[in-house]
């Protein structure tokens, strides 16, 4: 594996003969203090958060659009950037470790090298250059490639759907409106929609161009959108009406539009952690106030400036990247619950106390995000996945935090301190049930299908539908809850759940890599609630994981399975810590702590552990991406994920598991 060296060097030999319980002792002790020594001093943990170069390289071209270029962070974001390209004869950018080359990320990266001073005869840029003629060239990149291409003057606007601003008019009954598309996607579009209505055009202080990168000259292209499916070219005749009749919108109902515009994002603008909390409308709100000419010192402009800023990361190898949010909540949350059983000296306690002191006051109480709209009436109580985003808590995290607050403090004089603040995350999430009984991440019954057919949403993530990990983790925080009141909801999730399990036995996983831990999500569920494992549809389940082991007894999966279903639960016979440790905590989950392929399992992450030294963790690392931000589009690498996660699998082996099925090497 790729920066994980193999189990003879990242063990020491004096190590593997030891007796089992001792070795695992002595591996959760090192990740245990590894862990304890990533706390921050207010008792939180914040790992990386890394993502394709799309993001680094679109920050890049803002300090472009705005120009106001940062020489010193924009040559440190070159370097990130030029480190991710492929060095074989494809010479573009993947959208995940060892995934193929996407031209719409090798478009963006090229361009940010370009505008950075790279010189396009330079060999990286001509190999670039060729990867992205190989694949059709920019023409082909994705609808927001496009519209950045249109804002720089590379395409002309016909290149971008016809997106009016007026679209901030509609009536809540119409095809289309705000309220039927997921959070991410309408705090995205609205400051767009004033970026495309008013046709924004970078200022592009240094004129950087890339007419090298397309096949046809943009101006000839007639090829923009794909015209597959009736309700795909309806909408492409629709859009071509809207953007013969633009010309004709009277400018007193687009001076309106572009107030309504304002009126939703400025009040959402939340501080120095950013409109949505997430890169792509904090950008496109910061060019919009330059559009609409808000001077560089006005306080929302500085603001939202200042909360792009803080998602960069600084590198000591001189690189820069820019993460497209952060995860405080939940690597808090997951790292807590890894502590929890580590050890009973006063250290982790006290560092798990911590931990719960700050998060609890994180939760909303008061605000009615976006999400009442579909559960009027419906009390706040959720918890956000970034430092603050009141608009938008989110399920996953409220199950997380409000399960891990029940268990950690349960028995405990702590316990009634916390006990409201509880029943409020419960409520709120069984309020948030879809009509189908399942749990979708931020909103209820977003499901509007026919949206993900327009031509803007090429990227077929507008929507927020239930999911089978987000209802897999609401159901285990209602099982550990214990509340006779939740039945109804748990049972209609049950239901929810066996329709979505695949005839293999696995579960889909929208918010990790994905069936492997969309299956250890449900099965997580199921036996907290109280289900009876051994029933045939939950054994299908539990076969598929143990089918999935490789040879060397870890798990890993690509994230191909996203575009290949066939692939699913498979990476080549590359195990990855923390599929395995998906595994053997869905393993564990469902009763299995005595099995050999959980000790076998055990054996890898044991095996596979870092030492602990100057320059090792001990804790474990894997190159690959292990989450998609949209499936198929865009794809992350939660860097805690091989912190925590392999830490809980060990813990709860040795706190589940019989002596003899200690693992003895």
């Amino acid at each position: 594996m790729t920066g994980v060296s193999s189990a003879d060097a990242a063990v020491a030999p004096d190590e593997r003969q030891e007796t089992g319980n001792a070795r695992l002792d002595r591996a959760i002790e090192r990740a245990r203090k590894a862990l304890l020594e990533r706390q921050q001093p207010d008792g939180h943990w914040c790992f990386e958060f890394e993502t394709d170069c799309t993001i680094s390289a679109e920050y890049i071209l803002m300090m472009h659009f705005l120009d106001e270029i940062d020489e010193v962070l924009q040559e440190k974001l070159a370097r990130y950037i030029r480190l991710k390209q492929c060095t074989d004869t494809h010479g573009g950018w993947p959208l995940y470790h060892d995934g193929a080359i996407d031209i719409s990320c090798s478009v963006k990266a090229y361009y940010a090298l370009k505008a950075a001073g790279d010189d396009p005869q330079a060999p990286h840029m001509a190999r670039a250059r060729a990867a992205i003629l190989a694949l059709g060239g920019a023409a082909k990149s994705n609808v927001f490639t496009r519209i950045l291409l249109a804002m720089f003057g590379q395409v002309p606007w016909r290149a971008a759907p016809y997106v009016p601003v007026e679209i901030m008019l509609f009536p809540r009954w119409a095809p289309f409106h705000l309220d039927k598309v997921s959070y991410w996607a309408r705090t995205t579009m609205v400051p767009l929609f004033i970026l495309c209505s008013l046709k924004a055009r970078a200022k592009n202080p240094r004129g950087v161009g890339i007419a090298e990168l397309f096949v046809t000259p943009p101006e000839q292209e007639r090829h923009y959108f794909a015209r597959q499916g009736f309700v795909n070219r309806l909408f492409l005749a629709l859009d071509k009406i809207g953007r013969a009749c633009d010309p004709l919108v009277p400018r007193a109902l687009r001076r309106k539009a572009i107030a309504r515009a304002e009126q939703w994002f400025l009040p959402r603008l939340n501080g120095e952690d950013g409109l949505g909390a997430i890169f792509p409308p904090m950008v496109n709100a910061l060019e919009a106030m330059d559009l609409l000419g808000y001077a560089k010192d006005h306080p929302a402009r500085a603001t939202c400036l200042k909360s792009l800023q803080k998602l960069v990361v600084h590198r000591p190898d001189g690189t820069a990247f820019c993460q497209p949010c952060v995860s405080p909540v939940w690597d808090t949350g997951w790292a807590a619950m890894a502590l929890l059983r580590a050890s009973p000296d006063q250290a982790t306690q006290d560092a798990v106390t911590r931990a719960l002191e700050w998060l609890a006051p994180l939760q909303e109480l008061t605000l009615e995000g976006d999400w009442a709209v579909q559960a009027p009436g419906l009390p706040p109580g959720g918890w956000a996945f970034q430092y603050a985003n009141a608009y938008y808590p989110d399920l996953d995290d409220t199950a997380v935090v409000a399960g891990l607050l029940h268990v950690a403090v349960r028995g405990t004089p702590q316990a009634e301190r916390y006990r409201e603040r509880i029943e409020r995350a419960a409520d709120w999430l069984v309020g948030m049930q879809s009509d189908n009984g399942g749990f979708a991440a931020f909103d209820r019954n977003n499901t509007h299908y026919h949206i993900n057919q327009i031509p803007f949403a090429d990227h077929g993530a507008m929507l927020d539908p239930p999911t089978e990990d987000v209802s897999g983790r609401v159901l285990a925080c209602l099982g550990v809850l214990g509340r006779a009141k939740d039945k109804p909801a748990i049972e209609r999730c049950l239901a929810y759940l066996r329709q979505a399990q695949l005839p293999d036995g696995s579960f889909w996983g929208r918010w990790g890599t994905n069936y492997i831990y969309g299956t250890w999500s449900v099965l997580a569920g199921l036996a907290l609630v109280g289900e009876d494992m051994s029933q045939p549809w939950i054994r299908r389940a539990i076969d598929w994981l143990l089918s999935r082991q490789h040879a060397d007894g870890g798990w890993g999966e690509t994230n191909d399975s996203y575009f290949d279903p066939a692939l699913r639960g498979t990476n080549g016979g590359v195990s990855t810590p923390h599929s395995t440790a998906w595994a053997v905590l869905g393993l564990l989950a469902a009763g299995e702590a005595d099995s050999e392929a959980v000790r076998r399992g055990i054996d890898w992450l044991l095996d596979h552990q870092q030492p602990t030294g100057e320059r090792e963790t001990g804790l474990w690392y894997h190159p690959s991406f292990n989450a998609p931000g949209f499936p198929r589009v865009f794809f992350l690498k939660y860097h805690g994920y091989t912190a925590y996660f392999p830490l809980w699998a060990l813990t709860r082996y040795r706190q589940l598991s019989s002596p003899r099925a200690n693992t003895a090497k």
